[in-house]
């Protein structure tokens, strides 16, 4: 696997994929889904940090996109 993820891209994942989890865990969600809802937003937040924490982003391989610099 060739890192695909940049520094700034990197920092932004990890930024948002621990928000997404810690509002899922913490927040209370008053909508008929809310237990999809924070699954989704579970899932979500641990697929960010695994792309953060790898450097190697799936999507960005199949569209033969990059943010690392080269």
């Amino acid at each position: 696997m060739i890192a695909n993820v940049g520094t700034i891209d990197r920092a932004l994942r990890l930024v948002l994929g621990v928000g997404l989890i810690a509002a899922a865990l913490f927040s209370s969600w008053d909508v008929v889904d809310s237990v999809a809802l924070e699954y989704g937003a579970v899932v979500v937040g641990i697929v960010m940090l695994a792309t953060a924490m790898f450097r190697f982003c799936p999507l960005y391989a199949v569209l033969g996109a990059t943010t690392c610099r080269n």
